[in-house]
C-alpha cells in the first residue's frame, strides 16, 4: 500500500473519538481495583495482562493511563490510584530498584510528570527529577550520547538505541522545572548523535547503533528485536517517527522535520491493506507473521504530534487538515 493511497482513507470524526475515549475510561476504572497496588505485566497471557510488581521498563505506561482517564473523565478514584503507585515509583528510584537503563523517561513522565502536573503532586515531581539524573547518568560523552543498557563504558553495550528519544522529554522537562540547561544540553546531543546515525539511505532506520569507545566514531548498526539487522523492526520505526516528531517540537530545527518524512513515508509505505504493520517491515501483505499494534498506534501518535508543527505546504499530505480530524489535546505525556 503507497503512502498516497491511505491518506485518501476517510478521516475519524469527533464523535468517534469521544466514544473510544469514553470507553477507555470506562475499561480503566474496570480493572483498577487489581491495578492499584500493582502494574500491567509487559506481555499478554491469554488475552490479560497480570498484575506484577512495578519492576519492568513498561509500568510507567499503565500509571500514565490512569492519569489520562483522570484527565478525561476526573473521577477521583482514578487520581487516588495514580498516586499510590506514584509512590511506588518513588520508592524505585530511591532505592535504584531496576533503573539501570535508559529508559527512565518511559517509566516517569506518565506516571509522575503527569502526577505533578494534574495533582501538585510534589513526590511525583521529585521522583522525576531523580529519575532524570539517573537518565543524565548514562550519557556517554565520548561519541555524545545515552548508552542504552548494560555496564556503562562496555564495549558491547556501547550503543543508543531509537526508542530512547521517546525518554528525552524528561530531560526537556527537567531543564524548565529547575533550570539548568544540562538535562535539555544533553538530549540535544543525544537527538543529533542519534539522527545522524540510525536513519538509513532508504528511509528505514536501525534499532541500535554502536560506536567507537575510545573515539566515539559511529561503528555500525544492528537489531535487537527486528527480523535481522538489515530489516526494518515496526516498532522502531515507529519510535522513529514519534522521535523526530518530538525533536522538532523540543527543539525547533526544521531539519527534523525532513527527517520526520522519511522514517514516516517508509513506514507508511510498508503497511499492508488493514493499516496494521507486520512485526517487521520486511514483511508484506498476505505472510502468516505477527501483527504489531502497538507500532501503528506509536506512529499515529507521532503523526498527531508533528501536525502541531507543520507550516502550509509541509507534511505527508501536503499541510492539508482532512475533514473529521481530530487531535485531542491532553497534557499528560507534554
Amino acid at each position: 500500500m503507497a503512502k498516497r493511497e491511505i491518506l485518501e482513507y476517510p478521516g475519524i470524526g469527533e464523535e468517534e473519538v469521544r466514544e473510544a475515549l469514553d470507553f477507555c475510561c470506562r475499561q480503566i476504572c474496570h480493572v483498577l481495583p487489581e491495578f492499584t497496588h500493582k502494574f500491567q505485566n509487559a506481555y499478554s497471557v491469554g488475552g490479560f495482562y497480570e498484575p506484577v510488581e512495578n519492576w519492568d521498563w513498561t509500568c510507567g505506561f499503565w500509571t500514565g493511563e490512569i492519569w489520562l482517564a483522570y484527565e478525561r473523565c476526573g473521577e477521583t478514584a482514578l487520581k487516588e490510584a495514580a498516586l499510590v503507585q506514584v509512590q511506588d515509583f518513588m520508592e524505585r528510584i530511591r532505592n535504584k530498584r531496576g533503573v539501570d537503563h535508559h529508559d527512565m523517561g518511559f517509566l516517569y513522565t506518565p506516571s509522575c510528570v503527569a502526577a505533578y502536573k494534574l495533582a501538585g503532586s510534589r513526590e511525583g515531581r521529585e521522583a522525576a527529577l531523580m529519575a532524570a539524573d539517573q537518565l543524565v547518568s548514562r550519557f556517554q560523552p565520548v561519541g555524545e550520547f545515552i548508552q542504552a543498557w548494560g555496564a556503562m563504558g562496555a564495549p558491547e553495550n556501547y550503543r543508543l538505541i531509537i526508542d530512547c528519544l521517546l525518554n528525552l522529554p524528561l530531560l526537556y522537562w527537567a531543564s524548565r522545572e529547575t533550570g539548568n540547561p544540562l538535562y535539555r544540553d544533553t538530549a540535544e546531543k543525544h537527538i543529533r548523535t542519534t539522527v545522524a546515525n540510525v536513519v538509513r539511505e532508504d528511509d528505514s532506520t536501525w534499532h541500535t547503533f554502536y560506536f567507537d569507545k575510545e573515539t566515539g566514531a559511529p561503528d555500525h548498526g544492528a537489531t535487537c528485536q527486528g527480523y535481522r539487522d538489515g530489516s526494518a523492526w515496526a516498532r522502531g520505526q515507529a519510535w522513529g517517527i514519534y522521535g523526530m516528531a518530538l525533536a522538532c517540537r523540543y527543539t525547533g530545527r526544521r531539519e527534523y522535520v525532513a527527517l520526520f518524512e522519511r522514517v514516516a513515508g517508509y513506514f507508511l509505505n510498508h503497511l499492508p491493506g488493514d493499516l496494521v504493520p507486520y512485526w517487521d517491515l520486511e514483511f508484506t501483505e498476505g505472510e502468516e507473521q505477527p501483527r504489531d499494534s502497538s507500532a501503528a498506534s506509536i506512529a499515529a501518535c507521532g503523526m498527531l504530534e508533528m501536525c502541531r508543527h507543520l507550516a502550509p505546504g509541509e507534511g505527508l499530505s501536503g499541510g492539508r487538515q482532512r475533514p473529521g480530524f481530530s487531535n485531542p489535546s491532553m497534557t499528560t505525556m507534554r
